[in-house]
């Protein structure tokens, strides 16, 4: 039986966004699948194909960089914000974007880089990378 350690657990999320993030963060992180599954008939098992592992941001983060987001694009305030939110769907465009990592840069005290900035789309993508690089800079 394999052990798998992770700050966070969650369901739902692809492989696919765990890989973009150590790549991101430069860290190097395998994920193995496993199935699990019960020998008494009845009980259900969970499959390889639905069994997702990822890391995802403190709710503080999320919150934070809603925050920052709503305000750098100029939000009203009944705009409802989430992690999925991407940015262009709330019509950033890619200088909205640089504005909005150079802030979070600021208010996080974290330097993103240059080729990491492009590929945060979204909220979740946003707060996922800062944690990584919160967590970098304090074990540095």
């Amino acid at each position: 039986m394999a052990a798998v350690s992770a700050t966070c657990v969650r369901f739902g999320t692809s492989l696919n966004q765990s890989a973009k993030l150590n790549q991101i963060a430069g860290t190097s992180t395998s994920f193995k699948l496993v199935a699990i599954g019960w020998t008494r008939t009845g009980f259900p098992s969970l499959r390889t194909s639905h069994f997702r592992v990822s890391c995802a941001a403190k709710p503080e983060t999320v919150q934070k960089v809603c925050d920052i987001v709503r305000k750098q694009l100029a939000l009203p305030a009944e705009t409802e914000l989430t992690p999925a939110s991407k940015f262009s769907e709330l019509g950033a465009d890619s200088l909205d974007t640089v504005e909005i990592v150079m802030e979070l840069e600021e208010a996080f005290s974290i330097s993103v880089e240059e080729e990491s900035s492009q590929n945060i789309t979204s909220v979740q993508e946003a707060a996922d990378l800062i944690d990584i690089l919160v967590q970098k800079k304090s074990e540095a």
